[in-house]
Formats: C-alpha cells, sequence, structure tokens
C-alpha cells in the first residue's frame, strides 16, 4: 500500500520557525480533503440547482470536515481508551489513518441540522441532497483507508485477497474496496430514487438504511479489532447499525404513511 504520497524538506526559515524539517503528506488525509472539496461543490451545486440556495457559506463545509475530523478520531480512540491512555504519544499521529465513519456521522448530523434551522434552510430536502454527498466523501475516504493500509479485513484463500504491510504477510479481504462498491452501488440506488421521489427525506433515509445493512455484513469480513457489544458476535458498528435501521425504519413508515393519509383524504 501507499500509505505517503511524498516527503519534502522545509527551507532552514520554516524549519527555524515551525522545529519540522521534514513534511510529510499521507494518501490517506489527501483522499479525505480531496473528497470533501468534490463533496462541497457537489452539495453547492444541487442546492442551487434543486432548492434556488445560493448562499451556503465555505464556513459551513470547514465546519462539517472539522465536526467529522473531531467525531471520527474520537470514537476510533473509544475503541481502544486504555492503549491510548497507556500511549497518549499516539494521539498525535492524526493523519495517517484512524476513522471511526459512524462517529463523525453522529456528530455531523445535529450540526448540520442546527445550522440549517438556524439559517431557515429546508431541512430534509437538504439532507436527501447531503446523503448522495455522504456516500461521495466517504467512498473517496475509504480509498484513502485502502492506501493507507487500515480498516482491512479478516485472512482469506479467495482471489479477491490482498496483502497489507500490518497483516505479516497474510492475505486479506480488501474491505475498504468492498465498502467503495458498496457506497458507489447506494450512490446509484439514491440517483435512480431520486427520480421518482415520494417524500421529503426519503434518500437520507434510504441511504441511512441501506448503508447500515451493508456495513452491517462487511463487519462479518473486518479483521481489525475494534470492540464488540457482544464478544465475537456484534461489534459496536453492527449495534449502531442496528439503530440506524430502527431509526430511519420507523421514520420512513412515518413520513410514507403521511403521504398515504394525504392521498386518502384528497
Amino acid at each position: 500500500m501507499y500509505p505517503e504520497l511524498f516527503k519534502f524538506s522545509l527551507s532552514d526559515f520554516m524549519t527555524g520557525l515551525f522545529n519540522i524539517g521534514q513534511v510529510t503528506v499521507y494518501s490517506y488525509a489527501t483522499l479525505i480533503v480531496l473528497g470533501t472539496l468534490i463533496a462541497a461543490l457537489y452539495t453547492k451545486w444541487s442546492a442551487k440547482r434543486e432548492l434556488g440556495i445560493s448562499n451556503l457559506p465555505n464556513s459551513f463545509f470547514y465546519m462539517i470536515f472539522i465536526a467529522g475530523f473531531i467525531g471520527g478520531k474520537l470514537f476510533f480512540y473509544l475503541q481502544d481508551p486504555l492503549l491510548y491512555i497507556k500511549n497518549p504519544s499516539l494521539l498525535l499521529n492524526n493523519f495517517s489513518g484512524g476513522f471511526v465513519f459512524y462517529g463523525s456521522f453522529v456528530i455531523i448530523i445535529p450540526y448540520v441540522i442546527w445550522f440549517l434551522k438556524k439559517q431557515n434552510l429546508p431541512i430534509l430536502p437538504m439532507l436527501d441532497i447531503l446523503a448522495i454527498t455522504t456516500t461521495i466523501v466517504h467512498s473517496i475516504g475509504r480509498l484513502g483507508c485502502f492506501l493507507a493500509g487500515c480498516c482491512f479485513g479478516s485472512p482469506t484463500d479467495s482471489s479477491f485477497g490482498l496483502v497489507f504491510p500490518t497483516t505479516h504477510n497474510i492475505s486479506v479481504h480488501p474491505t475498504q474496496l468492498y465498502e467503495v462498491t458498496l457506497l458507489v452501488a447506494i450512490m446509484c440506488i439514491l440517483f435512480i430514487i431520486k427520480n421518482h421521489q415520494q417524500f421529503k427525506g426519503q434518500l437520507f433515509l434510504i441511504y441511512l438504511m441501506l448503508y447500515a445493512f451493508g456495513r452491517g455484513v462487511l463487519e462479518l469480513f473486518r479483521g481489525d479489532d475494534r470492540g464488540y457489544i457482544i464478544e465475537n458476535t456484534l461489534s459496536h458498528a453492527q449495534f449502531i447499525a442496528l439503530c440506524f435501521i430502527v431509526i430511519a425504519g420507523y421514520f420512513y413508515y412515518k413520513f410514507h404513511n403521511q403521504i398515504n393519509i394525504r392521498s386518502t383524504n384528497t
């Protein structure tokens, strides 16, 4: 894999100023930034074309990036808190990998809803746009995981298996690429449903359920130890996925039922 894209040395002046002689550009961080940029451009374009919103400030996307970074790292540390308590220096290794998507998600969504309410912008239509946005940034970010060699799968003898730097020459499932495939498939499904959308928020809720189900299945192939709710049976990610399926399923039924009631009354 290629966790580091390249390195470059700073000038003597910069070295003296920052006390850093060499800078490493990590593939993971680079793809996260690239995915965020593409996702932001898509969000702005869609919001203007579909909702007539042309004033989404760049600070909205900066805060989403910061919230996602904090949430993703926080949940990553919480998977094994004792490790970071005993080795606090590991907390500084922030740009070479190690994020939990659900951690980013549960921090970003409340912020997005708060921001949209504050700006008097339509919440559900924007969440529909952001559902597709999320598949963009997430799929590109998972490519970063692949290059960084983290989030790999369990050992396998199948033709899909790959050897990562930390798997000691053992072939494992490239679950990062499996997830990229899942996310691209969900994106395509959302674009198809978008042409026949029945209610606002439908795309967002479908995204939640599809990704949660797919992530739950992918967990069966994961090989890195990230903790369990029920030992060797239900991982943290699977538990969160189950919660999302139940919550999204409830709101989907509620909103869809409201559409049916209105149709009946008219």
